[in-house]
């Protein structure tokens, strides 16, 4: 099978490599979870615009509808390791924006259910599907409509990162953004002491930090946020610094 090697960063927010063909043929042969099937990308040009939207009777584009910017549509991704509140902050953003939601750990097969339940670290190995089915279930709620989608997802390394970064490759005006949760190691494993029937262990927390990779200064689609302090707080400065980011990218767009 013929993969995309995740070794090396990619490039973030427009600055990736052009579509090769090697690129294009690893991402139509990487490997879908069962749970969600492959579908293409939104079409979200402007070139086949019915007649409210500015074609004239004779078919042709009217000058206003045809500088008319297309609409921007944002994938939320919130991270960060286990106990950092990732699903509070997902689902209140969703719930808030009126956006779909997808919790990341819905998607793990039951393979990977079993080793974190059993205190089994994953590997890169069995992480490679899961992060692909969450790509793309993410385009497929851009493809039903929706403006936008938030789902929850650990992406502890870069390169988990960068294997959700190839959605917007082909779509410009999909703009792709993390949001990552961040607290002292021991202040998360007090939080997951304290939760009830979820089959992340105590012990995997110490296993996450092992291995985690907090987003660098080039990762320009991060957005970091201290959640060592009470849940209202850390949802009310999410959810301000995600509308300036929209309005950022909107203002760019009308510019453009």
């Amino acid at each position: 099978m013929t993969m995309l090697s995740y070794d090396k960063p990619v490039a973030v927010n427009g600055q990736g490599p052009s579509p090769s063909a090697s690129l294009s043929a690893g991402y139509q042969t990487m490997a879908s979870s069962p749970k969600t099937a492959r579908i293409s990308a939104p079409v979200l040009s402007s070139g086949a615009l019915s007649k409210p939207n500015g074609v004239t009777s004779n078919g042709s584009t009217t000058l206003a509808a045809a500088q008319r910017p297309e609409k921007d549509h944002h994938i939320w991704l919130v991270t960060g390791p286990a106990g950092c509140g990732k699903s509070t902050v997902a689902k209140y953003l969703a719930s808030t924006l009126h956006l779909p939601y997808i919790e990341g750990d819905e998607y793990h097969p039951q393979a990977n259910i079993d080793k974190m339940s059993a205190g089994i670290p994953l590997t890169d190995a069995d992480r490679w599907d899961w992060l692909t089915a969450l790509r793309e279930a993410s385009i497929n709620e851009l493809d039903k409509g929706s403006d936008g989608v938030v789902l929850t997802c650990s992406a502890l390394k870069r390169k988990y990162r960068d294997v959700i970064r190839v959605a917007p490759y082909f779509v410009p005006n999909i703009h792709l953004h993390f949001i990552f949760l961040k607290a002292p190691e021991e202040v998360l494993l007090k939080r997951v002491l304290a939760r009830q029937n979820h089959y992340m262990g105590a012990n995997m927390v110490h296993s996450q930090f092992d291995i985690l990779e907090p987003p660098t200064r080039d990762e320009i689609d991060v957005i970091t946020i201290d959640v060592s302090r009470p849940a209202e707080e850390v949802m009310a400065e999410a959810l301000d610094r995600v509308l300036k980011t929209m309005d950022g990218i909107s203002a760019r767009s009308l510019r453009q």
